[in-house]
């Protein structure tokens, strides 16, 4: 694939804007839970292979870690697997970091 491994946290919010995008957070339950991008399917990076299923292939899938690191991995996991998937340069801490929404919780979205 030769589109970048990486895109930045504007791409990402710009992609969002856009419309719904398959955004994948692959740290751990307690990470998630501590803080994530609004809409992140929790999908830690060990269980990406099992869990293909879940992850939405229909388009770009963005990779989110707390830093950039695990998200790297995971998106060259997929993409291995033939998925269009793109890691998230800063992660949520760098989200988070830029005054943009964060969701507590172990729901995608907050729940009323």
């Amino acid at each position: 694939m030769d589109k970048p491994r990486e895109v930045s946290l504007d791409d990402l919010e710009a992609a969002r804007a856009g419309g719904e995008v398959a955004l994948v957070d692959c740290r751990e339950p307690a990470e998630y839970r501590a803080g994530h991008v609004p809409g992140a399917l929790l999908i830690p990076l060990g269980q990406l292979v099992d869990k293909r299923d879940e992850i939405p292939a229909d388009g770009p899938v963005y990779v989110i870690c707390q830093s950039g690191n695990r998200s790297l991995s995971g998106a060259d996991l997929l993409r291995q697997m033939g998925i269009e998937a793109y890691s998230v340069a800063g992660g949520t801490g760098g989200w988070a970091a830029s005054g943009r929404e964060i969701v507590a919780g172990p729901y995608p979205t907050a729940q009323d």
